[in-house]
């Protein structure tokens, strides 16, 4: 499925008996989302010299959570990877500790920085701040979430995400100096400044969802 450095053995134990998990997820944590988050996470690996094994498993396992509440996904998700005795096969004790770690601190809202390089890779790989990603993920989650609203409620839920996370005053953080999405960032920020733009985008992504 992926082109990665990643050992082979564990690539395919993944790919059997984890990536399967994200079917079963919303649009916005689904296994595009996921397939994505281990791309980005790879080459993150590549340029900060990290462990490629440990990076792509965190990646994997970063939103398996999801299959509890979602308020809590990230310490759902830490502690499936740490009870997963398979992993010993590839990690050590310590390196499993890092990884769930790693998977605790993904989550965009934490008030506080990652624990780690680790941590650090998945967050920001996490952070799908390619403009129009962010635009349909939001929508997706929108209207999976809260199906009784119209699209006017929509549009008001969606205006409150963006303000909240993605604007200047947002919570939002990057943990990486020079990673791709510092440019992504700027470039919706800019859209949100816009309300005519930002309304345009909302009504060519909800029209492409609601269908």
């Amino acid at each position: 499925m992926l082109n990665n450095t990643a050992s082979l053995d564990l690539v395919e134990f993944i790919e059997t008996h984890i990536l399967p998990q994200y079917a079963n997820f919303d649009k916005a944590h689904n296994m595009e989302h996921v397939t994505r988050v281990i791309r980005r996470s790879m080459e993150l690996a590549q340029k900060t010299g990290a462990d490629k094994d440990m990076v792509y498993a965190i990646a994997a396992y970063h939103d398996v959570g999801m299959s509890g509440p979602r308020a809590i996904h990230h310490i759902t998700g830490a502690k499936i990877l740490a009870s997963d005795a398979r992993l010993k096969k590839w990690f050590s004790p310590e390196q499993i500790k890092i990884m769930k770690e790693a998977v605790e601190d993904h989550r965009a809202s934490a008030s506080r920085a990652p624990r780690s390089l680790y941590g650090k890779i998945v967050a920001e790989a996490d952070r799908d701040i390619v403009p129009e990603v962010v635009f349909q993920r939001t929508i997706q989650f929108g209207l999976a979430n809260y199906p009784e609203l119209d699209k006017e409620q929509q549009w008001q839920r969606f205006v409150k995400h963006m303000d909240e996370k993605y604007s200047v005053n947002g919570y939002i953080r990057l943990w990486i100096p020079g990673a791709p999405n510092e440019e992504k960032l700027k470039e919706l920020r800019n859209i949100i400044a816009n309300p005519r733009l930002l309304r345009e985008q909302f009504d060519k992504y909800y029209k492409k969802e609601s269908v």
